[in-house]
This record gives structure tokens, sequence and C-alpha cells, in this order.
């Protein structure tokens, strides 16, 4: 077998858990519309007797929020149906066959993790085109915009990668991450602009997320999307972004490394 088979299959992993569960399917779509229309009509409520708060008007802060909760569907897949998370190989001792694949361990992740992200982005996308046609968001104001958004998404996507990736990687030193995983999904929520935009939260706050990465991962790409950011203040935008991913990425590899060294398999 070659090896881009192993890639593609690798790839699939969790998608295949989605597409073989049509009720999934159907619960996602009835979820991620509720979401949508509530966030829409939130935004629109809270500007009714204002024009520009936080240097956000009405249409660019709705278009904020409903592009923050599509994006919300690039990860959303859930690997516990399917039985493939790291806690879970690690509670049952599985993890040891990710060793002894023909696909190293930290490669296996990347692919699976891209066929997740793939699957979401055509959800993401779906959404994006309907919300659009329907005057729901607004836009990109030129297509140097809608170039640097795709761009800042990509690095956004990846970092956002490294950090999951992190939090699975505490799993080869305390078995379980869900304690972890849950302060994770929250601080990534709050931090990077799924609840509310951060130009809507105080000074302090802002200056304490530039330090993180959370702020990379979604809050740039749809700041650069509604204007918030102008492009002149993207190549640095874009810069923090591609500095982010660098350290995470040699950090996550030197983990991969540590990790290996605590694989036991016992018996047989």
């Amino acid at each position: 077998m070659t090896t881009p088979t192993y890639a593609w299959r690798a790839a699939r992993v969790t998608p295949l858990g989605e597409l073989y569960t049509p009720p999934r399917i159907t619960a996602a779509l009835l979820r991620l519309t509720v979401q949508v229309v509530l966030v829409a009509s939130l935004w629109h409520g809270l500007y009714a007797q204002t024009g520009t708060t936080a240097g956000l008007s009405r249409d660019q802060a709705v278009t904020f929020a409903v592009l923050a909760v599509l994006a919300s569907r690039l990860r959303e897949l859930d690997q516990y149906a399917g039985r493939d998370s790291v806690a879970q190989h690690m509670y049952y001792g599985t993890i040891v066959y990710w060793y002894l694949r023909p696909l190293s361990p930290h490669r296996y992740y990347a692919l699976r993790a891209l066929g997740e992200q793939l699957y979401g982005l055509a959800w993401a996308l779906t959404g994006y085109a309907i919300c659009l046609a329907s005057g729901v968001v607004v836009p990109p104001e030129s297509a140097a915009v809608a170039g640097v958004f795709a761009l800042s998404l990509l690095l956004g996507q990846w970092v956002l990668h490294y950090v999951m990736l992190l939090i699975d990687q505490l799993c080869f030193w305390t078995l379980r991450n869900t304690a972890a995983l849950l302060i994770l999904i929250f601080a990534q929520n709050l931090m990077s602009g799924v609840y509310a935009p951060l130009w809507f939260f105080p000074h302090w706050f802002l200056v304490l997320s530039s330090f993180l990465p959370f702020q990379a991962t979604l809050n740039v790409p749809l700041s650069l999307y509604v204007g918030r950011i102008p492009l002149s203040d993207a190549g640095f935008q874009l810069g923090v972004q591609a500095a982010w991913l660098v350290a995470l990425r040699f950090l996550t590899r030197f983990l991969w490394r540590r990790a290996a060294r605590r694989v036991v398999s016992q018996g047989g």
C-alpha cells in the first residue's frame, strides 16, 4: 500500500464517522442554523439604539459574530464517537498502535486533523454562501482584503491545530485531559472572539490576550475581514500568527519525541 493511500485513509477517519451517521449531520445542521439566527438577532438587537461601538458598525459586528459561528464548525467533529481521541487511546492502552503503523504518530495526527478541517470547511463555506446571499453578512471590501483574510484564517487554523495538539499531548503525562480541554475551549472561545469581538473588552484584556496564541486563531482573520484591522497592519498581524505557528510547531515536535519514551508495550 502506497503512502498516499495511508494518508487518505488517515484523513477521512473522523469525517466518515459523521457521514455514516445521518442523524448527526441533521443535528449539526439544525444547531448551526439556530446559532447563526440567534447570534445575528442578538447583535441586531444590541445595535438597535446605536451606530458604532468599539470601532464596529452594526454590519461589521453582525458579520464578525456570524463568521465566528461558521468558523467554529472547522473543528467541531466528535473524535470520541469514533473512539480515536488521544485520551481514549491512552486510557485503553491502544496508543501503542500509533507507534506501530506505517505512518508516524505526529503525521497521522496531522492528517486526521486535516481531514476534519476540510470537512468542516465544506460546512463553513456552504453556510457562508447562504449568509452572504441572504444579506446576513457583508462581503469583504476588496479582493485584497479577501485574500489577506483567507491567508490569515489558514494561519489561524494552523495555530489552533497546534494548540489542540498540546492539550492532547498532555495525556502522555496525565492520562486524562478532560479538565484541561474544557479550560482550553473556554479560553479559546473567549480570547479568540467566538463569544464576542475582542474590541468590546477592556484594554488590559486585549493586552493580556496579545501574549497568548488564542487571538491569532480567529480574532485576527475576522478583524481583517470586517475592516477593524486595516490592510496596512495586516503584515504585522500575519507575522505574529506565523511566529506563533513556528514556536508551537517546534514545541509539539519536541513533546512528540518525549512522549514516545513514555509509551510501553506490555505482554505479547
